[in-house]
């Protein structure tokens, strides 16, 4: 099995690294992305720092699924709380929207898509795997092209699509993986409340660096 890994940002994959690095990974860099591959737990894994926001994820997503062949294509990063969720919590995705997408000069609902399939729902195997670990939370996965901190958007999100957590990523990652058939799961970690302490409460987990992420995604990886 060949999984493929989207990271965010550098706090988030450079913990990431230090573990491959312990594998003997490969380092290198194709279409302006940096790349690590290495094999852990008899399985092949590659993944690639995408930069922040829904452009930079879902062209990752496709780079590894026509490049690099994966099978599977998992997530990970830092999230804001919407509703039923701490800080620090850690949570696998079971659906996915893109809560930006407006239509509505047009007539059609906030989040709707001129298209059968809009929301996106996690792989079941996948799902299954990240459910073993101790701790997992599930939840229901907002995205859209801003860092949110303003309460009002946050509530009219969370009447709207019903979701726990909001991300700049995993909706649009989740919309290529669903149109090229690739199984995906989203693994968040919960860094602040989307609301007006929501920058200050994202520079103090970003700046721990979330290792215990890794440690949350290689028990994944040790459990498909």
């Amino acid at each position: 099995m060949k999984i493929g890994f989207v990271i965010a940002d550098e706090n988030e994959f450079y913990p990431f690294l230090d573990f491959a690095r312990e594998n003997s990974a490969k380092e290198f860099r194709k279409r302006n992305r940096d790349y690590i591959e290495f094999s852990y737990a008899g399985k092949e894994i590659v993944a690639v720092k995408a930069g922040i926001g829904k452009v930079n994820g879902a062209t990752s997503a496709a780079f590894l699924i026509a490049d690099e062949k994966v099978d599977a294509i998992m997530s990970f990063g830092l999230s804001g709380a919407i509703s039923g969720l701490c800080k620090n919590d850690i949570v696998a995705g079971t659906s996915y929207t893109e809560c930006d997408f407006d239509l509505t000069a047009i007539g059609y609902p906030l989040g709707k898509k001129p298209q059968d399939v809009y929301v996106y729902e996690a792989d079941k195997t996948l799902l299954e795997a990240a459910l073993k670990v101790e701790g997992m939370k599930t939840a229901a996965c907002g995205c859209g092209d801003l860092f949110l901190a303003d309460k009002v958007k946050k509530n009219l999100y969370k009447e709207t699509f019903n979701i726990n957590e909001f991300d700049m990523e995993t909706g649009a990652e989740a919309s290529v993986c669903h149109d090229a058939g690739v199984p995906f799961l989203a693994i968040r970690q919960i860094s602040d409340t989307a609301d007006d302490t929501a920058a200050t409460n994202y520079r103090e987990l970003n700046n721990e660096k979330p290792v215990d992420l890794t440690l949350v995604i290689k028990q994944i990886i040790e459990l498909l």
